[in-house]
């Protein structure tokens, strides 16, 4: 299956949506701290917005991070389901546009040979015991109308459920994207943690030679040894465990890539194992627009906009159905004679059906699916909110992780040249190794500490993009791109990326061309290739 090959869900939706302005009464408290309440009138699908203050980076991008990516769109069994429920929704918005058409149309034909009773009384009419042959040929037709707009509702809440689909499609590559990009940054993590550790365990080996050779000349105690031989076993006992989680990781890439555990590394090895760089600045600020633009966001608001076209069903079930039947065709008793002119016949027959007597029972469902809207009303709320607290606690994140890895850097770094130099002073017995003890596992402690830092901040600037809802550009064909960033000093003198026009539902394109699908403003996360 070619996720990418069904077509772009831009169905035209009314403009005078039932409701709406109630939906916009009970959103203000939304739009009073988000900033971002949207029109449900118009609905244009996130993949028509491009922000126009957009540039390149300026590192290149990883290779095998484009490959990894690559394979987990085109195998990933989670998007696959969800493809399949996009095109499911697309065909039940058929059905629902077939209800503006004679909802009974069908060609009928017939041959009836009846024998006639001697007994049956038509003797004297010149049927005595004989036979009648009857060929029929025509067809039926029956038209209930959409005089309250019962079946314009229902394509209106099949349109908004086939956007609901696409943009429940576009969350999973944004949760795909995101998850890949994490564990990516778990295992480059956890190959420099091991990395630590054996420089370590090799350098915490001459130590407990260089301690063993002092005992066994006299010069040091035993002490020096077993607290050497402790210091080496307790780094040892750290590989297997890091390797363990190593492997999960990687088995748990191999399942978002749609494929059993196997072995990675002619993937891995594309880049050196080393964590995964990032920009050091981001927008000091978040655009509404950017967390509206959200897929799971505007799934919320096109789930409102489905329930809304609900009610409008529900309330033309109060009002009488007017209907058309009839029938045309030819009847003979020859099939020679069917198409002669004096064969034509046929019949209309308009009505109407009211269910009058359940009228408390329609009333009911009417206010039923007033509350489910209601319902999704909130439901939206409340999406808006977490999408807002996300990006600001991604960002918060990604600077305090900043700072964390600053200082442990210098801490491991000071560790490192206190362990070189106390390594020293010990071999020329101006100290004992009780420093050396201690200073040897400092260092572990702290160039262990220091590659999770590094990683945090690589899952950081992951985090930052999920919040934001980037990746499903993939489906797009879209650049693994990062936006401009900008120091939070210099937020208020340099422009943040703007949001595009919207265009109207009615006037959007049924197809995403090329030139629309270029460079979205939230994209790809992006790692600089080492």
């Amino acid at each position: 299956m070619h996720h990418n090959n069904y077509p772009s869900s831009r169905y035209s939706t009314p403009r005078r949506l039932r409701r709406y302005a109630c939906l916009a009464v009970a959103a203000v408290a939304v739009g009073g701290s988000s900033g971002c309440m949207t029109s449900f009138k118009e609905y244009v699908h996130n993949g028509f917005k491009v922000g126009p203050n957009y540039c390149k980076p300026a590192v290149p991008v990883s290779d095998e991070w484009v490959e990894l990516i690559r394979i987990s769109y085109a195998e990933n069994l989670t998007v696959r389901d969800a493809g399949y429920r996009v095109l499911e929704a697309r065909a039940m918005r058929q059905v629902a546009v077939g209800g503006l058409f004679p909802q009974q149309q069908q060609a009928t034909g017939s041959y009836t040979r009846t024998q006639i009773s001697d007994e049956s009384g038509f003797g004297g009419a010149g049927f005595g015991g004989g036979q009648i042959d009857i060929w029929q040929l025509g067809g039926q037709l029956a038209w209930e109308l959409d005089f309250w707009g019962r079946f314009r509702r229902a394509i209106e809440s099949a349109n908004a459920e086939l956007d609901a689909s696409v943009e429940a499609y576009d969350d999973v590559l944004v949760i795909l994207v995101s998850d890949v990009a994490s564990t990516y940054v778990e295992i480059r993590t956890l190959q420099q943690r091991i990395a630590y550790a054996e420089q370590n365990v090799e350098s915490q080996s001459g130590s407990l030679r260089i301690a063993t050779d002092l005992f066994e000349g006299g010069a040091a105690g035993k002490l020096d040894v077993t607290q050497a031989q402790t210091n080496l076993s307790q780094t040892e006992a750290l590989i297997p465990q890091l390797r363990l989680q190593l492997r999960q990781a990687t088995n748990r890439l191999c399942v978002l890539m749609g494929r059993p555990p196997e072995d990675l590394s002619p993937i891995l090895a594309m880049s050196p194992a080393k964590i995964p760089t990032s920009p050091k600045q981001v927008v000091a600020g978040i655009p509404a627009e950017l967390v509206r633009r959200r897929p799971d966001v505007r799934q919320a608001e096109r789930l409102v906009a489905q329930q809304s076209a609900r009610i409008g069903i529900a309330e033309a079930d109060l009002y009488p159905a007017f209907s058309i039947t009839g029938n045309l065709g030819w009847q003979a008793p020859t099939f020679n004679r069917m198409f002669q002119t004096s064969a034509f016949t046929g019949s209309i027959s308009p009505g109407f059906t009211w269910n009058i007597l359940n009228y408390g029972r329609l009333r009911a469902n009417v206010a039923a699916q007033d509350a489910l809207f209601q319902q999704r009303v909130a439901q939206y709320q409340q999406t808006v909110l977490e999408a807002h607290r996300e990006a600001e606690d991604a960002i918060a994140a990604f600077l305090r992780y900043q700072e964390q890895a600053e200082a442990l850097t210098k801490s491991a770094d000071a560790a490192l040249e206190s362990s070189d130099l106390v390594q020293q002073l010990y071999k020329g017995g101006q100290t004992d190794f009780g420093r050396v003890f201690v200073a040897e596992l400092a260092l572990v402690n702290q160039q262990d500490a220091k590659a999770v830092a590094e990683g945090q901040i690589a899952q950081g600037l992951v985090d930052i993009y999920r919040s934001l809802g980037g990746g499903w550009q993939v489906r797009l064909g879209g650049p693994t791109r990062l936006p401009v960033v900008i120091p939070a000093e210099d937020a208020e003198s340099v422009p943040t990326p703007l949001p595009a026009e919207e265009t109207p539902a009615e006037e959007a394109p049924s197809e995403v061309t090329p030139e629309e699908a270029k460079e979205p403003t939230i994209n790809l996360p992006v790692f600089a290739a080492k």
